[in-house]
């Protein structure tokens, strides 16, 4: 069994190439400096994991045809649910398929198992889709045509042009959306949305930057987590996990040298869960031609655990103005149709 560290990981995905040329695996063992305060793998950590399959798998489809050279840059990740936690000294196997192209852009499919190696007992912990686009090595602004991908039925083709145009459709309306900024609140209540916000400052340095110097989309995705488990937990004082993450959008790259702030803020609260928004605010301090702008933008999902891993009532959000009372019931028509789907029901209408 190959067993590997994240140095590795990504040598393993690109002997993969020899295997198949739309699809990679690899596997990597998850060890201490990995866990959560739960003793679960942190659900950054995973996200990082798939974010790297997926670059590489995108990259390497998007420079198959002579032409010329490009890397592929994370521009949304479709919700991805935390099915079953991952223990430390799991082994977690992840594969990426292209599923679909589009004209500039590329959707990955990827999925992570874990695998107890003393029992080989092996269960599917979380499944995601990723969109990229390739972007010329020459000019970081220019999105290059991808290489066009041949389905075994036509109708595959089809319901990828569907999936197409909805993300497409819903990144432009988020984008527009998400322009307010996460300000502090002296003395705050409990159980409001000033009291448990959070954020953090990060100084984007090379490694944490793909080869044209912005931000790789898995660390801007585990910094995101680490937010808004912080906002988790300060709001019902308990262990928490990472339950789902809605639709992550990415509307600009972010340049090495930048600092970023990480926002994040309650906006919903079921008896058991707890959705938190969170924005993403890059700064680039070494030029003075360009203002503060929005980077990425998510909801979060978290639960609550008590000490033996169970699930646990949340305390519930009081919404105190009117901009936190509409996200409360934004947050709600979310969590119900969510909840219709799982159930096999039709989503209720607004």
């Amino acid at each position: 069994m190959l067993v590997l560290r994240w140095g590795a990981f990504l040598k393993v995905l690109r002997k993969g190439a020899d295997e198949a040329c739309l699809r990679e695996k690899a596997k990597l063992i998850m060890r201490p400096d990995d866990a959560n305060v739960a003793g679960n793998v942190h659900g950054g950590t995973i996200l990082k994991m798939i974010e790297e399959a997926g670059a590489i798998i995108s990259t390497r489809h998007c420079n198959s045809q002579n032409g010329e050279r490009c890397v592929a840059a994370l521009a949304r990740v479709e919700r991805t649910d935390f099915l079953s936690p991952m223990c430390i000294g799991e082994v977690a196997h992840v594969s990426a398929e292209i599923t679909y192209t589009s004209k500039h852009s590329v959707e990955v499919q990827v999925n992570v198992m874990s695998e107890n190696i003393l029992t080989g007992t092996k269960k599917l912990t979380n499944k995601a889709t990723l969109w990229y686009v390739p972007l010329s090595l020459k000019n970081v602004d220019k999105v290059l045509e991808v290489p066009p991908v041949v389905y075994s039925q036509q109708e595959q083709e089809e319901e990828g042009r569907k999936r197409y145009e909805a993300q497409k459709l819903e990144r432009m309306e988020t984008k527009w959306r998400n322009g307010d900024i996460v300000q502090p609140v002296l003395n705050p209540e409990p159980n409001t949305v000033s009291y448990s916000q959070s954020s953090l400052i990060h100084l984007v340095g090379p490694s944490d930057c793909t080869l044209h110097g912005f931000v790789h989309g898995g660390v801007t995705m585990k910094l995101m987590d680490e937010v808004a488990g912080i906002v988790a937990a300060r709001h019902c004082k308990t262990n928490i996990v990472t339950a789902s993450v809605d639709a992550i959008n990415f509307h600009d790259k972010i340049r090495k040298g930048c600092v970023i702030t990480i926002s994040g803020r309650m906006t919903f609260t079921s008896n058991k869960s707890m959705e938190i928004e969170v924005l993403v605010d890059a700064d680039p301090v070494v030029d003075n031609s360009q203002k503060r702008y929005r980077a990425a933008s998510a909801f979060f999902t978290y639960v609550s655990l008590s000490q033996e891993g169970k699930s646990l009532p949340v305390p519930q959000l009081v919404p105190e103005t009117e901009d936190e009372k509409k996200r409360f019931e934004e947050g709600k028509g979310r969590y119900l149709q969510m909840k219709a789907k799982r159930q096999g029901r039709p989503e209720p209408q607004p």
